[in-house]
């Protein structure tokens, strides 16, 4: 049988006079997700994108569980596609769909007639259809309302495609249609997952990290990379940009009151994102920070950090509970990582009683000593950049595109 993968679209239905825009990167996007799988053969049609995989890499099991991460769809199934013979039609579907319907108890058969010269309308379809596995499975009975199966014929393109029930896609929009944020990426919980829900809004993601050596190891750093590949699944290609930023959280250390540490050093943080966003054409800052959940974000804490910012800063969580964040990056697949037990520079110099309500100007009075201009002269230039891609298959890397 020739199997096919059938991706429904979601809002990019909605874009009007853009949505050949929408779609075409939508395109471009499954083709980078199912390239580790084989060579994807996909083409796009009234609201629907169609996937196949051929050559010596083929992996239609694997192309298809990519398809269920791409942002821009609503829903998919693995489909077969028979000629438009309609004997050949009942057929294919009773032995395509034989597993199921042999288990099920109820079923329904739904047609959609995309080529409107086909001989038979879309009742008559569903009638032949389901009285042909009706003698064929007496196992079943209909149920319009509540099927445990649903057999799907749609008449499209030559040919009719037969499937089952359709699973739920990722969603969202297109991943590089938004824009382009630069997110900065602790190594904690929270922010790969900021990044993933920036992606599904359809922002390009590029990711801002801060180094201490030696206070933080080459362990951690390689956990923030494999944080990003984990995103590169979702988002695509991703360059992950590291800060050496030993010198200024010790220059804080040096010259500034203990309890303004965390919230000073956020605003230096800061302001090197804002500084790389404008260099590399990014629009916003996106971080994983939720209202209150640690004394550098309190309502005060925000306020003062968010001063020094010259571009919108996106935080998705910020009214989020931390358990609804951890469901999330159990199902990215991030919290194990995550959870390692590699410091980042968030956590050197935390200081014992930190100031939860700071005012600006008192943050300002706190980091008079530091020498801004020379701190921060040339940090970019020192600043490195790994680009990196979805893990692809042991013999076919994502790069070889």
């Amino acid at each position: 049988m020739n199997e096919i993968i059938l991706l429904k679209l979601g809002e990019v239905i909605l874009k009007g006079l853009n949505r050949s825009r929408f779609e075409s990167t939508l395109v471009k996007n499954v083709k980078r997700a199912v390239w580790p799988y084989g060579n994807p053969i996909v083409s796009d049609k009234q609201s629907t994108i169609f996937v196949e995989v051929d050559g010596p890499y083929a992996d239609f099991d694997g192309a298809y569980e990519a398809c269920k991460k791409v942002f821009g769809i609503v829903s998919l199934c693995r489909a077969v596609k028979c000629p438009l013979d309609f004997e050949e039609v009942k057929k294919t579907a009773g032995d395509y769909l034989s597993r199921q319907l042999s288990r099920a108890k109820t079923f329904k058969v739904e047609a959609k007639r995309a080529d409107k010269n086909y001989y038979l309308t879309s009742p008559q379809i569903m009638e032949l259809l389901g009285e042909y596995l009706l003698d064929r499975f007496p196992n079943l009975s209909v149920d319009v309302k509540s099927p445990e199966v649903t057999v799907y014929a749609e008449v499209r393109e030559g040919y009719v495609f037969i499937h089952g029930n359709p699973e739920r896609g990722a969603g969202g929009l297109p991943a590089g249609t938004g824009g382009h944020g630069l997110l900065m990426l602790s190594g904690g919980i929270d922010s790969p997952v900021a990044g993933y829900v920036m992606a599904k809004r359809g922002l390009k993601i590029s990711a801002i990290h801060f180094e201490s050596p030696p206070y933080t190891s080459d362990r951690a750093k390689e956990k923030v990379v494999t944080l990003a590949k984990k995103l590169c699944v979702y988002a695509g290609q991703i360059d992950l940009f590291v800060v050496p930023f030993t010198e200024i959280q010790e220059q804080i250390k040096d010259n500034c009151p203990e309890e303004y540490f965390t919230v000073i050093m956020r605003r230096y943080m800061l302001k090197i994102a804002c500084g790389l966003a404008e260099r590399i054409n990014a629009g916003a800052i996106i971080t994983g920070e939720s209202l209150g959940q640690v004394a550098s974000q309190t309502l005060g804490a925000i306020r003062c950090t968010d001063g020094v910012s010259s571009l919108p800063v996106f935080r998705p969580f910020i009214g989020t509970d931390k358990q609804e964040i951890i469901n999330l990056a159990r199902k990215i697949d991030t919290f194990d990582t995550s959870s390692l037990p590699f410091e980042d520079c968030c956590t050197v110099f935390t200081p014992r009683h930190p100031k939860t309500n700071p005012t600006e100007e008192s943050v300002k009075k706190a980091e008079e000593k530091l020498d801004e201009e020379k701190l921060l002269d040339g940090i970019l230039d020192r600043t490195e950049r790994i680009t990196l891609y979805a893990p692809g298959r042991k013999d076919r890397n994502i790069a070889e595109e």
